[in-house]
């Protein structure tokens, strides 16, 4: 379906990003992955993607908390690659608290990475994807780009931001073969999600297990967890040519939770 195509997606040595980088393989897309962790471990990721898939795959690192560094990830990743069809914007942290109680400088972390690179990796991508006529631009925002939850004053905040920013995207490049989309998931079980659960569990005195019906109780109808596989797929689709008039919108994986 997108053979030969070139992807970038940041936030992808695991969870999330890396299942987003593992379903554009698997749809003939060469990749450029990018996070933090382990070398060995991120190296046999990398190496997988090319056996599995037979693609080609690159790692490059960078601290995507700062503006240069982010617009020079996105220029390496172009000539490693070269070019670039596909920006998957999926880094991010969290971190929670009571608004007058949340440290500045996670305030400064959370709005750097979840946020501002996604704008510094979009203006770095669209004279790449602008030359060419064709483009993908996805920015993995979130349930509560759409909603708020107390204690995630900046996690909220950057997403609701995300989803600002992907329509004006969208705008800006209406016409000239370029989309930008959001998808907004509800509750993953990522390693985030897992410190949520066992902080539940203390909280409340149960198990693990409760602790999860709890958290998905609360919010999430289905009470069944979105997949990383799951949000691959839909940046897949949002990838192809079934999506080509899709543009400045958000796509929710959410199991109901905005729907009340």
């Amino acid at each position: 379906m997108l053979t030969g195509k070139r992807a970038v997606i940041t936030g992808s040595t695991s969870g999330i990003g890396l299942a987003i980088a593992r379903e554009l393989a698997a749809n003939g897309t060469h990749v450029v992955i990018n996070g933090f962790g382990d070398a060995a471990a991120i190296e046999k990721e990398r190496v997988n993607l090319e056996l599995e898939f037979d693609v080609k795959a690159y790692y490059i690192n960078a601290d995507l908390m700062q503006a240069a560094a982010t617009r020079q990830f996105i220029d390496e990743a172009a000539q490693a690659l070269g070019g670039i069809d596909i920006l998957v914007n999926n880094a991010g942290i969290q971190h929670t608290d009571l608004i007058e109680d949340f440290p500045v400088d996670r305030w400064d972390a959370i709005i750097a990475l979840n946020l501002s690179a996604v704008f510094h990796g979009t203006a770095a991508v669209l004279p790449y994807m602008k030359k060419q006529g064709w483009g993908r631009i996805i920015n993995i925002a979130s349930a509560h780009g759409l909603v708020a939850s107390a204690t995630k004053s900046a996690y909220v905040a950057a997403k609701h931001g995300v989803v600002g920013l992907t329509k004006v995207t969208a705008l800006e490049n209406a016409g000239n073969g370029v989309t930008c989309n959001a998808i907004c998931p509800g509750w993953v079980r990522t390693a985030l999600v897992e410190k949520q659960i066992e902080a539940l569990a203390q909280k409340n005195h149960v198990s693990i297990d409760e602790a999860a019906k709890q958290l998905l109780a609360e919010k999430q109808p289905s009470l069944q967890f979105v997949t990383p596989k799951q949000l691959g797929g839909a940046a897949v689709f949002l990838s192809s040519e079934a999506a080509e008039q899709m543009t400045g919108t958000t796509l929710t994986l959410d199991g109901g939770w905005t729907a009340r």
